[in-house]
This record gives C-alpha cells, sequence and structure tokens, in this order.
C-alpha cells in the first residue's frame, strides 16, 4: 500500500515562512515527478510546483520567486519552501508523486491527503 503524507502546514502572518513537507512510502519501485497542487475555497485545484526525478522544476506565476521546491530520492520526500506568504496563498496543499508500486508495470499517480495553509494577520 502506497501512501504519500504532508507535513508543515499551519497558520503564519503574511510575509512569512512555511515548509511543507511530503513522504511517499510503502511498496515503491521507482519515483518519477513529484509535486505540489493547492486548492483555495471556492476554486480549483492548481499546480503551484511540480520537480523531476532530475531535478528539474516548474513553477506557477504566483508563486515564482517565492516558493521553492525540492526533493530527497533517498528518503522519497519532496519539499515546499514558502516565502513571503501573501493571504491568498491560503488553501489546502497536496502533494503528488508519479510513481511505479513494485509488481505494476507502469506508473500511477497517488495524492496525499492535504495540509491546510492559512495567511492571516
Amino acid at each position: 500500500q502506497v501512501q504519500l503524507v504532508e507535513s508543515g502546514g499551519g497558520l503564519v502572518q503574511p510575509g512569512g515562512s512555511l515548509r511543507l513537507s511530503c513522504a511517499a512510502s510503502g511498496s515503491i519501485w521507482r519515483i518519477y515527478a513529484m509535486g505540489w497542487s493547492r486548492r483555495a475555497p471556492g476554486k480549483q485545484r492548481e499546480l503551484v510546483a511540480g520537480i523531476t526525478s532530475g531535478g528539474n522544476t516548474i513553477y506557477a506565476d504566483s508563486v515564482k520567486g517565492r516558493f521553492t521546491i525540492s526533493r530527497d530520492n533517498a528518503k522519497n520526500t519532496v519539499y515546499l519552501q514558502m516565502n513571503s506568504l501573501k493571504p491568498e496563498d491560503t488553501a489546502v496543499y497536496f502533494c503528488n508523486a508519479d510513481l511505479t508500486p513494485t509488481g505494476s508495470s507502469r506508473p500511477i499517480r497517488y495524492w496525499g491527503r492535504g495540509t491546510q495553509v492559512t495567511v492571516s494577520s
């Protein structure tokens, strides 16, 4: 059973920082791309950042220069460093991983359950 578990969310003041973590566990053969998405109240889920197994990254325009995605392949973990946070960054943040479970022949996208980030004074 493959699981993705996020941590690091919480309440922060505007201009503050948070670091999210997401660890993949279970019977995993290989992990390809990993990423973060978010869903703000009343809005659809949107991509925040993504990172390939080789370290190539992509960011939403709204977070460029403020957020940094990284990963530790040895730990099957992806991180999202969020700086200069704004109230509009308030959302539930979800991590995802495209991975091949042990015994499977093709990659499958798995999602975490999400962690709440609230930016408010």
